[in-house]
């Protein structure tokens, strides 16, 4: 299929009334993104392990493919739709955040280099899906290289409640909302302590740089996470009892052990992963990643919430620059 060809079916299909979409994940992502689409008049599957389709009946005929499954499902999907022979034209997008524990990649990544032909574009944003179900406003934003894809799917998400911002970033704004989560589940730790709303902010404050130095390094823009995939969702998922990961924290600071947080949840906690694997990550690429490391030495039961806590106050004093990762 030649560029343009693809370029005039993804435009007629930003325009279309109707849409055939497929949702990968039943979960209440999944769920409340085709909520949406449905509303929008488009027409929609959802498949999920325990379904009654399978997989090869789920996506026969789909324009567009959406991947809201957890982490640890990603690789696995990713392979059985390529034995499936997805069309080059069937947009795929990514609405998981989380890094893979064996490659380190990235969902997209992953996805990219599955299907190297196809448009692969990412959901990301501070989207709290039971306020979303609840039909409250809420926006996101949809990044690709492709910008014909990314409008097609822009278009077939937003709404009176729900408005969608597109972006060229994809890999940022993935990262964003990916960073976040360990994040919060630092700050549910300092909420749980009761160390207050100068604690709250000063943290929330510091893990912006080391987000930004953090996705930079790996291929992100800056200005991607001052945005809504970056600060929106960190400041959603860190000040939000609906986030599960910001409830990992603040079970941990009550002295709950991770196994049993993790089983009161009832769903998975992505940051939980993504702290081991960003930790293996900076190892590897040596990025100071202050925050993050003391959330996974957290969660290796190596130290207490509040030795985490004293040992981020006691580090060595130094001047507030943003200029290493603004530069």
């Amino acid at each position: 299929m030649t560029a343009e060809t693809r370029d005039a079916l993804f435009t007629q299909l930003k325009h279309a009334p109707q849409v055939n979409l497929t949702i990968l994940g039943a979960g209440a992502w999944g769920t409340a993104l085709a909520a949406l689409a449905t509303n929008n008049g488009h027409q929609v599957r959802i498949w999920s392990r325990r379904g009654d389709l399978s997989l090869a009946e789920a996506v026969d005929g789909a324009q567009i493919i959406l991947s809201a499954i957890s982490m640890k499902g990603v690789s696995e999907v990713a392979k059985r739709l390529k034995a499936l022979s997805i069309p080059e034209n069937t947009i795929l997008v990514t609405a998981t955040k989380g890094l893979d524990p064996e490659s380190t990649l990235t969902p997209s990544q992953i996805y990219h280099n599955t299907f190297p032909n196809h448009a692969i574009v990412v959901l990301s944003g501070p989207n709290l899906s039971k306020e979303i179900e609840q039909g409250l406003p809420a926006a996101t934003v949809v990044a690709s290289e492709d910008v014909l894809a990314a409008e097609a799917v822009q278009h077939l998400f937003a709404c009176e409640n729900f408005r969608a911002y597109s972006s060229t970033d994809p890999l940022g704004a993935e990262l964003g909302g990916t960073l976040k989560n360990i994040i919060a589940i630092a700050v549910g730790v300092c909420d749980g302590l009761k160390l207050g709303y100068n604690a709250r902010a000063a943290l929330i404050t510091r893990a912006i740089p080391e987000v930004i130095r953090i996705g930079t390094h790996l291929g992100g823009q800056a200005e991607t996470f001052f945005g809504l995939s970056g600060l929106g969702d960190m400041l959603t998922t860190c000040t939000s009892p609906l986030s599960r990961n910001y409830r990992v924290g603040y079970g941990l600071s009550q002295g709950k052990e991770l196994e049993q947080i993790l089983e009161e949840l009832g769903s998975t906690a992505e940051g939980v992963n993504t702290a081991h694997v960003l930790n293996e990550i900076a190892r590897r690429e040596k990025i100071y990643i202050p925050i993050s490391y003391e959330v996974h030495r957290l969660l290796n039961h190596e130290i207490s919430p509040e030795e985490a806590v004293e040992s981020l106050m006691e580090r060595k004093l130094k001047q507030e620059s943003y200029d290493e990762v603004l530069s």
